[in-house]
């Protein structure tokens, strides 16, 4: 298992110090969200994404993949009836699956909870399965691509629309397309699924549908800084073989994104330490 940066805690660096920053601290590699890129990073050139590949690896880092992926631009989504929207919608999901190969990445985590959503939809089985449509639309490509596309459950109070993995695992076999996947975000998983989040991982490892684990507290803050403990986790990841990225994903930095990244990597690995 490899840790990586979900790139928007240091934002504010620019990029190439993103990754010396990530480098410095022991990240292996940075997960990308599209919109600390520019507005326009689903349709960047070609000398901009060499430029991102060449600080990454001048770092020593791996762009791992992408997540936040329809944060920009606005008005994006995959659940609305205006056709013109939903199809821009998943051209720049097409464009992000082409940018996460180019850059090396394995994954994107199709998350966007604000682009996603059904409630002021009108029918809301309509709206979900324009969303189930958008995800089968791109398929192939992420499949071309050679990359993963993760549907990622999130919490009620975030997302309206696929909450469990249990519903994230059932578009997946609808859609029958084995470059669509699933992921584990700890902090939604404890507060969704019926069981602990190691149990969540012993019972779905298996399954061969998760394919990106993004670890943080169910506080919305970084693993190591609540109430959740992650060594029942951790231990679940390697007993059932998971040989992934896991990327640190808080919301909430607190005193500082930096500080709240270096908190982070030095908690998980003190517990993969334990492990060897």
């Amino acid at each position: 298992m490899r840790l990586s940066l979900c790139n928007e805690v240091i934002r504010e660096a620019e990029f190439a110090r993103q990754c010396a920053m990530a480098a410095e601290m022991g990240y292996a590699g940075l997960e990308l969200a599209p919109f600390t890129l520019g507005e326009d990073a689903w349709r960047m050139p070609a000398s901009r994404r060499a430029e991102i590949r060449r600080a990454a690896k001048d770092a020593g880092l791996a762009i791992s993949g992408l997540h936040w992926l329809l944060v920009a631009p606005a008005g994006l989504s995959i659940t609305t009836d205006d056709k013109a929207a939903w199809a821009h919608t998943v051209e720049v999901m097409r464009a992000l699956v082409g940018m996460c190969g180019e850059l090396g990445g394995s994954y994107l985590v199709h998350g966007s909870p604000a682009q996603r959503r059904i409630a002021g939809q009108g029918d809301r089985k309509a709206a979900a399965q324009r969303a189930e449509a958008a995800w089968a639309a791109i398929a192939d490509d992420a499949a071309a691509a050679r990359v993963a596309y993760c549907i990622e459950p999130l919490a009620p109070q975030e997302a309206d629309f696929l909450n469990t993995l249990d519903e994230a695992a059932a578009i997946i076999g609808r859609i029958g397309k084995p470059a669509l996947r699933t992921m584990i975000d700890t902090s939604a998983t404890a507060q969704v699924e019926k069981e602990p989040v190691a149990g969540v991982v012993r019972r779905w490892m298996p399954t061969g549908l998760v394919a990106h684990v993004q670890l943080n507290d169910r506080n919305r803050r970084g693993p190591g800084e609540g109430d959740d403990r992650f060594a029942p986790v951790i231990r679940a990841l390697k007993d059932t073989g998971y040989d992934g990225w896991l990327a640190m994903e808080p919301f909430v930095y607190r005193p500082d994104g930096p500080s709240c990244a270096a908190r982070a990597i030095g908690y998980v690995r003190g517990l993969l330490e334990a492990l060897e």
